[in-house]
């Protein structure tokens, strides 16, 4: 990967708060122009790391930056409840040397130009959402760092700050979303990193992560069954299931041959069908030995 490609990452970044390891050596690349998940239990270090990343506090130990300007949205927006969207931007944009032009940009961008004059404190919170986003979207930066910006929004808030998210990356800039929202993350994440415990378990494509297609069998007497997945898939290829199925590392078009040995070894084969696994299903597999709520 070519350097300028990197809009921003992270080399063995460390947060220590007393004898408490919040983040503990991670290291993260965030690509130019794409949207990147940013994945983890409540407590685990995400927004932390996003707040060294921003330069918001100082790290321990390694080391964050960006290469462009960057947009943010951290632990929900603040904006002063007796003024208007409209005014409350303005606020910002004298304080960073844009002029009101540039308000009434990211009010269109984000769909509140018409809602602009009513006052922050009569928003719904997907309103607050997305004023919180205009702030971050004020000067066009490339990179926009997004925490949970779908948190506590109705289904219809959901969906809007989705759109959103996908525009803004149709549009070239980049995009690092931190979510519990696994379902979302996999539909418009092109890269995730998975973080637990302060530590970076895994970073790759949501495709990688998932696993590829794989085949999908219910058949009786299980154990019999299980004996001949363990001798075409192999050890590592076979997954039980809770329903008392697996999965087996294999492209679909094996589904026959395993059908055949099922058979042969006297198994009744109830079902065979090409699943993938989805994303919340391998997350939860990446954290199982860690009880814990899934949140910011």
């Amino acid at each position: 990967m070519n350097a300028q490609d990197t809009v921003a990452s992270t080399e063995n970044l460390t947060k220590v708060y007393g004898d408490r390891v919040a983040v503990d050596k991670v290291t993260m690349t965030v690509r130019r122009g794409e949207v990147y998940g940013f994945l983890g239990p409540n407590g685990a270090g995400k927004t932390t790391t996003l707040r060294m990343l921003l330069g918001l506090i100082r790290p321990t130990s390694g080391s964050a930056y960006a290469t462009s300007p960057v947009g943010a949205l951290i632990e929900g927006p603040g904006f002063f409840p007796y003024l208007s969207g409209r005014a409350n931007l303005r606020t910002l944009a004298r304080h960073r040397g844009f002029a009101d032009a540039e308000v009434e940009r990211v009010l269109e961008r984000v769909d509140l130009a018409g809602r602009g004059d009513d006052r922050f404190k009569g928003y719904s919170l997907g309103m607050k959402q997305r004023l919180g986003v205009a702030a971050a979207l004020m000067g066009d930066p490339e990179l926009i760092v997004l925490d949970e910006p779908t948190n506590g929004l109705d289904p219809a808030g959901m969906a809007d700050m989705r759109a959103l998210v996908v525009d803004l990356a149709r549009g070239g800039q980049t995009v690092l979303l931190s979510s519990h929202l696994l379902a979302e993350v996999q539909e418009i994440c092109h890269r995730v990193g998975v973080i637990d415990d302060g530590r970076l378990l895994r970073e790759s494509t949501v495709a990688e992560l998932r696993g590829g297609v794989s085949i999908r069998v219910r058949a009786t007497p299980e154990d019999a069954a299980l004996a001949v997945a363990l001798r075409l898939a192999g050890d590592e290829g076979v997954r039980r299931t809770d329903d008392g199925g697996m999965q087996l590392t294999l492209p679909p078009d094996a589904a026959p041959r395993v059908t055949r040995e099922l058979v042969a070894a006297g198994v009744d084969v109830h079902e065979i069908t090409a699943a993938e696994r989805s994303l919340e299903e391998v997350f939860f597999e990446m954290t199982s030995g860690h009880e814990k709520e899934l949140s910011s």
